[in-house]
């Protein structure tokens, strides 16, 4: 196991470096240090000197990959790709390009605490919500419970996550008005601008959840050794609480492993509609600001979030089913 995972952590590291510097090549091939001086101070009539007073305040004034002026190893440190892609993997994130005062790592971490509250109880509920589904429209499959529930699971998952936005706002908020229509507050308040979010993100979630985990567990009712469980006299849902529902754990780990990174990057979507002030938000206001030392910081944190889940998701095999060998 431990070489196994130092590989993968080998692996991973040469994703996360090709990622970078990929991401790296990307903004600075489209945009040039001048283009991006002229996007952040705008207006019409920007000179050269505005443009040079801005690169060297925020350090883009050096040479992007090379400094031939310098000597020894100044010669790649005194660079953008140094200071502003090789610091990212000693998350040092440094500051926002439109607002210096702005500390990106700060940011993160202030912010990735409001997402949390969001996204972990979602990812919770999300599983047993979809799992518990799927087990009640397959214990009562060939019957209208199953067919009605198919039914309802193509739809969710036909409606746009937006549709459950705008309905679900006008629908608790402002005719029920049993949640506020967005915001957030601190402390326990924070439940009450965090229901409806969760809520809308469940049901947007739950067709699709649902379809895939009923399918698995269809498969799984096939088998023989559920068939020589039903011979011993178990009853039907003893034999899908501890049989079907273990052997199908691999594929509920997959699924549920990916959402992983959202559960610290935050929701994009809903932080926005619903004013939560998490990393979600925090990344929709930088691209929406032209602001591009937070948006290559969120795509390095991405990056690392979702190879840190396969590891995890890998250790979880073994953990669920001793057969599972990793070699």
């Amino acid at each position: 196991m431990l070489r196994l995972m130092l590989r993968r952590l080998g692996y991973g590291l040469a994703i996360l470096v090709g990622v970078n510097l990929f991401t790296f090549f990307l903004f600075f091939s489209v945009n040039t240090p001048d283009d991006m001086a002229r996007l952040n101070i705008g207006g019409k009539r920007i000179t050269q000197a505005q443009i040079d007073t801005w690169k060297t305040e925020r350090g883009y004034d050096k040479p992007l990959y090379f400094d031939a002026a310098k000597t020894g190893t100044e010669q790649l440190t005194h660079t953008i790709l140094w200071e502003r892609s090789v610091s990212l993997f000693a998350l040092d994130f440094g500051k926002s390009d439109a607002r210096q005062a702005i500390n990106i790592g700060h940011e993160i971490k202030v912010r990735m605490g409001v997402s949390l509250q969001l996204a972990l109880p979602l990812f919770i509920l999300q599983v047993i919500v979809s799992v518990a589904f799927s087990l009640l429209l397959v214990f009562f499959r060939h019957t209208r419970i199953d067919f009605w529930g198919v039914v309802l699971c193509v739809l969710m998952l036909s409606i746009s996550s937006l549709f459950y936005i705008i309905v679900g706002q006008f629908l608790f908020a402002r005719v029920l008005k049993l949640v506020p229509m967005n915001g957030f507050a601190p402390g326990l308040d924070a439940v009450r601008f965090l229901a409806l979010p969760i809520l809308l993100s469940l049901l947007s979630r739950l067709g699709g959840e649902a379809r895939l985990y009923r399918a698995m567990f269809l498969e799984e009712m096939g088998k023989d050794y559920v068939r020589t469980a039903r011979a011993k006299g178990l009853s039907e849902g003893r034999v899908l609480r501890r049989h079907v529902l273990r052997n199908a754990l691999i594929p509920i780990i997959t699924s549920a492993g990916s959402y992983l990174p959202y559960v610290f990057l935050g929701s994009l979507v809903f932080e926005s509609f619903f004013g939560i002030p998490g990393l979600g938000a925090f990344v929709i206001e930088a691209i929406t600001g032209q602001d591009f030392a937070i948006v290559r910081t969120m795509v390095f944190l991405g990056a690392l979030l979702y190879i840190a889940s396969n590891a995890l998701i890998d250790i979880a095999y073994t953990w669920v089913d001793p057969r599972v060998r990793l070699q």
